[in-house]
C-alpha cells in the first residue's frame, strides 16, 4: 500500500503544480509551454522507470514477487522496466486519436481557447478514477480467468481492422451525440459561456454551463477510448502496478499532447493507420503470448517496444513526406 500511496501523492504534487503554479491563471496555452510540459512529463516518466527497475530488481515494497499471467514469469528489474516503458508508449501512441476528437469537442462546442486547460485539467482527474477503476476491475478478471486475455487480443484485433476501414466522415458530431441530448435532458443547461465556470445559478436556478457539458463530451470519449487502451496494456503485463502507473503517465501528458498536436493533427494522415498496426501488432501478441515465449523468451517485451517505435516514425514520415510532396506540386498553381 505505501507504494500506491507513494505514487498517488507523486501525481497529486504534479497535478496541484501544474493548476496552482503553472496555470493558476486562466490563458491560452502556446505550443512552447506544451512541449515543455510534455518533455517534463517524458522526463518524469522515465526516471519513474529507472525507480521500477530498482524497485522490482530489489523487491522494494512487495513488488516482483508475482507471476505476470501474461508471460508466466516474475518481473525482475529489467523486464518491469521494458514493460512500463514499452506500456506508456502504446498509451501515449492510442492517445494521438484521443487528442483529435476532443479538438472536434472543442471546435463544435466553441470552447474559449483560454477554457480549454481546465476542461482537460480536470478531464484528467476523472480519466485517473475511471481508469483506476477499469484496472482494478480488468486485473481482477485476468487473475481469476486467464482467458480473458484472448477475449482482449481478439478485440484489439478487431478494433484494429474496423479503425482501418472507418473513415474521417463517421466521426459524429458532439451536438447531436446521444450524451449531449442526455446532459441537456436531465440538467439545464445555458447557452453563453461564464467565464471558466462550470455551474452557475441564473433565475433562481442553478445550470450548467456550455463549460461543463464540453468536459462531459470529453470524460465520455475517455472512457470510449480506455475500451481499447486497457486491454492493449494488459497485452505487456497483468501487473496491476505497471499497468496503472504506465497508464496515469500517458493521460499527463494527454493535455499538453492536444495543445502541442491539435492544430497539426490532421497533417499526419498515417499517423491512425499506424495506431490501427500497434492495436492488431499488440492483439496478436496478446493471443501468442505464450508460443512468444517459449520461442524468444521474456526480452519480446524489448523487441515489441522496438517494433512500436518503428511503427509509429514510419507513420508520422510518410505524413510529412507526402504533405510535402504534395505542396511542391501545389506551388506551380498559384
Amino acid at each position: 500500500m505505501w507504494v500506491w500511496g507513494g505514487f498517488l501523492l507523486l501525481i497529486l504534487l504534479v497535478l496541484a503544480l501544474d493548476l496552482g503554479v503553472v496555470n493558476r491563471k486562466a490563458h491560452v496555452v502556446s505550443v512552447k509551454e506544451a512541449l515543455a510540459f510534455t518533455f517534463g512529463v517524458l522526463v518524469l516518466a522515465t526516471l519513474f522507470d529507472v525507480f521500477v527497475y530498482f524497485a522490482y530488481q530489489n523487491h522494494w515494497l512487495g513488488l516482483g514477487q508475482h507471476i505476470d499471467r501474461v508471460d508466466g514469469v516474475v518481473n525482475d528489474g529489467r523486464l518491469a522496466a521494458v514493460k512500463f516503458f514499452t506500456g506508456y508508449i502504446i498509451e501515449v501512441s492510442l492517445s494521438a486519436d484521443n487528442v483529435f476528437v476532443i479538438a472536434m469537442i472543442f471546435e463544435h462546442m466553441r470552447v474559449p481557447a483560454k477554457f480549454q486547460h481546465r476542461v482537460l485539467f480536470w478531464g484528467i482527474l476523472g480519466a485517473l478514477v475511471m481508469r483506476g477503476t477499469m484496472i482494478g476491475l480488468g486485473a481482477q478478471l485476468v487473475s481469476r480467468y486467464h482467458w480473458v486475455l484472448y477475449v482482449f487480443g481478439v478485440f484489439l484485433v478487431y478494433t484494429a481492422v474496423k479503425m482501418l476501414w472507418a473513415k474521417s466522415d463517421d466521426m459524429t458530431d458532439p451536438n447531436e451525440a446521444l450524451v449531449m441530448r442526455l446532459v441537456r435532458r436531465v440538467f439545464p443547461v445555458c447557452h453563453d459561456y461564464r467565464e471558466s465556470r462550470f455551474l452557475v445559478r441564473d433565475a433562481g436556478k442553478w445550470m450548467l454551463t456550455p463549460l461543463a457539458v464540453s468536459l462531459v463530451l470529453v470524460e465520455t470519449t475517455d472512457l470510449i477510448f480506455a475500451v481499447d487502451s486497457i486491454p492493449a496494456i494488459f497485452a505487456i503485463t497483468t501487473d496491476p502496478f505497471i499497468v496503472f502507473t504506465s497508464n496515469v503517465f500517458a493521460i499527463l501528458g494527454l493535455r499538453s499532447l492536444y495543445f502541442a498536436l491539435s492544430s497539426a493533427i490532421a497533417k499526419f494522415r498515417y499517423l491512425k493507420v499506424s495506431l490501427a498496426a500497434i492495436l492488431g501488432l499488440v492483439g496478436l501478441k496478446m493471443l501468442a503470448a505464450e508460443w512468444l515465449t517459449d520461442a524468444v523468451g521474456p526480452s519480446f517485451n524489448f523487441y515489441l517496444l522496438g517494433i512500436v517505435a518503428v511503427i509509429l516514425g514510419i507513420g508520422v514520415l510518410a505524413s510529412i513526406v507526402v504533405a510535402r510532396r504534395e505542396d511542391r506540386q501545389a506551388e506551380p498553381a498559384k
